[in-house]
């Protein structure tokens, strides 16, 4: 993915079934937009590649399983069908999926591994529109809980400048969430126009792409890498000096882990299923028992009145 603009042919596809397309969006494209005047859209993408697979029922002809930012690359999942789409809202419902993100941002970060742990909310404040903010930050309304697992790869220079290239994995989902807790951490994005304030105005892109998609379907689970755009044979101006860790061990090592927490998570409710089940039964029981004592008691007063006619 280079530095040319996204056009209506541009539409790179990941992955292609009877029930999902997975896309590598363009970076600095709306999904889609209700405006007239937005001709370049993934919305107006797909329709132009695959217009025999648009759904007249929808407003926009395609079910977007998720959301990107009109700057963020990568991954986007798209159902076919509204089976489908039921299928992969239940799984971003209960947290299952799994989504890391590459990005360069601005400085050294120091601690290799670390969960960046700060609640975001709306920012409320004359001229952020459309704009969130840490918990504490003036102006911040109704911040909720938001956790990011965040993992340093490489040092290196960007155009001169210090910057540390990172895995960013959302343990929540929150609008903004990766660049704005780059930003609280003291090392905001490269090309975040946004959340340096129009400062960071130089590249050409905000430098955030969704590497990875895992959405665990059943029988088969979707697993979708939109590759790494961050290379210096896609941009010269980045230049690796120092890499800490692999791209593809450090993938690896998190499916690994997300599929023990998911089989973790299965046990847990199976547990709590057969409990459940046991104490119906126990339930049960004591009503059987506890109509067995009135049936009795009823009996034996039936006797007495026989008895005495």
């Amino acid at each position: 993915m280079t530095a040319t603009p996204a056009s209506l042919e541009s539409l790179r596809v990941l992955h292609h079934s009877d029930d999902y397309i997975v896309v590598d969006k363009h970076w600095d494209i709306r999904i889609d937009s209700k405006m007239w005047y937005e001709k370049r859209t993934v919305q107006a993408q797909l329709g132009h590649r695959f217009p025999q697979l648009a759904d007249p029922s929808t407003y926009y002809g395609f079910r977007f399983c998720h959301q990107l930012d009109f700057s963020t690359s990568g991954a986007l999942c798209v159902a076919l069908n509204k089976a489908a789409a039921g299928r992969a809202y239940r799984c971003f419902k209960d947290r299952s999926v799994t989504k890391a993100y590459l990005a360069l941002v601005r400085g050294r970060v120091e601690e290799e591994t670390q969960t960046v742990d700060f609640p975001i909310g709306k920012d409320s404040s004359e001229g952020k529109t459309h704009m969130m903010c840490t918990e504490g930050t003036e102006g911040c309304e109704n911040p909720k809980p938001c956790q990011t697992e965040l993992t340093v790869l490489e040092y290196g220079l960007y155009d001169g400048d210090c910057v540390t290239k990172v895995l960013l994995q959302p343990v929540t989902g929150r609008t903004h969430q990766l660049r704005v807790h780059c930003s609280a951490i003291g090392h905001p994005i490269v090309g975040d126009f946004t959340y340096s304030s129009g400062a960071d105005a130089a590249p050409y892109r905000m430098m955030l792409h969704a590497h990875l998609l895992h959405i665990p379907l059943d029988p088969e689970p979707l697993l979708v890498s939109a590759g790494d755009p961050f290379l210096p044979a896609e941009d010269p101006k980045w230049l690796p000096q120092r890499s800490l860790r692999t791209l593809a061990a450090t993938v690896e090592a998190l499916l690994e882990r997300r599929v023990e927490e998911g089989r973790m998570i299965k046990e847990e409710r199976r547990e709590r299923a057969k409990r459940e089940e046991e104490r119906r039964v126990r339930r049960g029981e004591q009503t059987i028992k506890e109509e067995s004592e009135e049936q009795r008691a009823q009996c034996q007063e039936w006797l007495r009145e026989w008895a005495g006619d």
